[in-house]
């Protein structure tokens, strides 16, 4: 049996505190790992760090905006002062804005990018210091299917899913002898609060019910049904794991059959 035990390294994610980074880190805990909880608002990564049962091994950031560059700077500065370098880094805050393209304004776009995009290179930047003097380490970045295909009336998101997931190719050769292995997971439609926006969206767009809009996002995956939090969870804790030690520039899809790349 495949040994997946993390005692004691440290692991920073970002948008913590709910959906697929709360499930993230809640495995990261299980698994021994010492975590830190980066996000913009304080009361979720509390009441994430109290349902993990161990606060001693996790660290709260709050206050911690991907995509401004001082507050990246200072936000892992805190952490490497609570928990010593940073082993493994999950990138995992985004948004989704949803509008036709002709009604997408640049302050619409600006964010998407900057949340997504940017907001992985500024953390990654900041973070790889670390891995390099090591000369080991975890990058994953939580992406999407739509960093692998196109869908309508989401092209900012995916524009800048498809930039994180290039970015994760680059730097898995960049980084390819240093030890350091750099990864995209990329989930199809996922149980978490940016799903229910999503739903809400449809809702208000179309009249139809809350039920049959989550039907219609079921439907897409082959499988007929949402991705769970914890399967996308797993599969992080896969690629931070020593068995995954050779999968690098990869972009995996928790999608149910949805999207397959050859």
């Amino acid at each position: 049996m495949t040994d997946h035990s993390l005692s004691n390294r440290h692991v920073l994610i970002t948008g913590a505190g709910t959906g697929i980074g709360a499930a993230v880190a809640t495995a990261f805990v299980n698994a021994g790992a010492r975590v830190s909880l980066a996000g913009r608002r304080r009361e979720p990564l509390l009441a994430l760090q109290k349902s993990v049962g161990d606060s001693s091994r996790t660290y709260v950031l709050a206050d911690f905006d991907v995509t401004k560059e001082a507050k990246v700077k200072t936000g892992v500065e805190t952490a490497r002062g609570a928990f010593g370098p940073i082993d493994i880094l999950v990138n995992n805050a985004g948004e989704a804005p949803s509008a036709p393209f002709v009604k997408t304004d640049l302050a619409t776009w600006d964010k998407a990018v900057a949340v997504n995009l940017t907001g992985t290179f500024l953390v990654t930047r900041e973070i790889i210091s670390d891995m390099i003097a090591k000369r080991a380490g975890r990058v994953i970045n939580i992406a999407s299917t739509a960093g692998l295909v196109g869908y309508a009336y989401v092209s900012a998101y995916v524009a800048a899913k498809h930039g994180v997931v290039g970015l994760t190719r680059s730097l898995a050769l960049e980084f390819a002898r240093s030890g350091i292995t750099v990864n995209a997971v990329c989930p199809g439609y996922t149980e978490t609060p940016l799903l229910e926006r999503a739903v809400d969206n449809i809702v208000a767009k179309t009249k139809r019910s809350s039920a049959e809009a989550r039907a219609a996002l079921a439907a897409s995956n082959p499988q007929g049904r949402l991705i769970t939090p914890d399967e996308v969870a797993h599969a992080v804790l896969w690629l931070a794991s020593d068995a995954a030690g050779s999968i690098t520039g990869q972009a995996i899809a928790v999608a149910g059959g949805e999207v397959m790349v050859g």
